[in-house]
């Protein structure tokens, strides 16, 4: 398929997937309202992916790296397990205002355990393990959050990794360096035999991953 008719299937399954509702209408649209890299969000394509992944395996708990203003977190939040915690992990603390925000308007605050901060710092500290982990921060640190977390993941459990495709450069683009990292990371994904994984072509790349 060339790229328009790429687009056009895209918007096609957006327009045959359930709707965001209003408080992720309202985060999305703050969000590119506020902030500078608003492509950044996940929206409501793999938002849904996501809330639908939680609700399927009810985890316990979550974890995130990357919150960003706070979508996927909300989407994450709404399929835990009753009393189920989410930490998730913002290194920039700007983001705070409008990820509490809209955390209370979707009622989902007290199931969301908020940490500001660097998560090479921050999930040492962790001691839970984790149903569900979803990795969405600095692509340059992917292998190095991968292998901090990839103890705290229960058996059984889901990692879902996002772009790992990076716009398509990490197979058009042989000299770009964050391409190349990426590369990299997913071959490490492929032959670490303690996973299964599948790779998503969802927006941008996301790799799902299983434990054994």
């Amino acid at each position: 398929m060339n790229d328009l008719l790429l687009k056009e299937v895209l918007q096609y399954c957006i327009g045959h997937s359930s709707a965001q509702d209003e408080v992720l209408e309202a985060l999305e649209r703050e969000t590119h309202l506020a902030t500078v890299t608003p492509q950044m969000i996940a929206g409501p394509y793999q938002g849904k992916l996501l809330q639908m992944l939680s609700q399927l395996i009810r985890p316990k708990r979550a974890l995130e790296i990357g919150t960003f203003t706070g979508y996927a977190a909300i989407c994450i939040a709404r399929g835990l397990y009753e009393n189920g915690i989410l930490d998730t992990i913002e290194v920039n603390p700007e983001r705070e205002e409008i990820i509490r925000k809209y955390l209370n308007l979707a009622d989902v605050s007290a199931r969301v355990k908020l940490h500001i901060g660097n998560a090479l710092d921050i999930i040492p500290n962790l001691e839970e393990q984790y149903q569900f982990i979803f990795i969405d921060a600095g692509k340059k640190d992917n292998a190095t959050y991968y292998d901090m977390t990839i103890d705290l993941l229960a058996p059984g459990g889901l990692m879902l990794i996002d772009n790992v495709l990076w716009g398509g450069k990490v197979i058009q683009d042989p000299n770009d360096k964050d391409a190349m990292h990426i590369r990299k990371f997913n071959i490490k994904i492929l032959e670490d035999e303690r996973v299964e994984c599948v790779m998503l072509p969802v927006r941008d790349g996301m790799t799902l991953i299983r434990k054994k």
